[in-house]
């Protein structure tokens, strides 16, 4: 694996990318490397899209309103990301902001979320979080950008799953065995991790929940945690057993 440049600036562009390659940036992304960073033409900085790896490029010419880049070398090649999806209940704003900037950071592959009984904060602004995946990769050095999904009742969801992605729903109910002695029944293959909303699932939800071949219950230990804080707990131990930390 490529050393990452941790110390460079990185932008996220929406086009290919490829050698001796001119990017024509629109006005607000322009305004964050001249106004906000102070680049200069000259400067060089990391470039990735999500498809094509990261890559070294150079403010070849600022406008009023744009700016250009020129695309260099390539400075690392696209890496594979887990095949873990992420079901959340939708929070309040702020609290959402964090959870979907921690999601991006432990490596999902996308970002769904369900609306259950419980649920407060049913209205999503999808393009909100977008643009927190998008910071989130940026300054982290991630290649992989988890696609956004729009908001979907749960009992939809569970009517159309894939019977195939083992579905690791985080109840605090379960008695069972511990976190890790239980993922490391799993087998390999896509996986989803499920937190609920703050008041937790409904009965049921629940009963529907583990009556699924395909849903596994973990427990997240004594302590009652919130949702966001839930989030990175449970994604923290899948990465670990299941999923690409094994390798680090």
């Amino acid at each position: 694996m490529a050393i990452r440049d941790l110390t460079s600036e990185r932008l996220f562009l929406d086009g290919d990318l490829a050698a001796a390659k001119l990017v024509e940036l629109e006005a607000p992304q322009a305004h964050y490397l001249t106004g906000v960073l102070r680049l200069k033409p000259g400067a060089q900085l990391l470039v990735f899209n999500g498809r094509d790896g990261e890559w070294l490029a150079t403010l070849t010419e600022t406008k009023k309103r744009g700016a250009t880049l020129t695309i260099g070398h390539q400075t690392r090649a696209q890496e594979a990301s887990p095949d873990l999806d992420y079901l959340f209940a939708p929070l309040k704003r702020s609290r959402l902001d964090y959870m979907v900037q921690k999601a991006t950071e432990m490596g999902v592959a996308r970002l769904r979320p369900v609306i259950t009984e419980r649920t407060i904060a049913e209205r999503v602004n999808t393009e909100r979080m977008r643009a927190n995946v998008i910071e989130a990769a940026e300054q982290c050095g991630i290649l992989h950008i988890p696609a956004v999904e729009a908001p979907v009742k749960l009992d939809d969801v569970l009517d159309g799953w894939d019977e195939t992605r083992s579905l690791i729903y985080c109840d605090e109910h379960d008695e069972g065995l511990g976190p890790i002695e239980t993922l490391a029944k799993l087998t390999s293959g896509p996986l989803a991790v499920l937190i609920g909303p703050e008041g937790g699932f409904s009965d049921r939800e629940r009963k529907r929940l583990v009556g699924k071949p395909y849903v596994v219950p973990l427990s997240l230990g004594p302590r009652i945690m919130r949702a966001d804080t839930a989030a990175v707990a449970s994604l923290a131990i899948v990465q670990a057993v299941l999923g690409d930390w094994r390798r680090r």
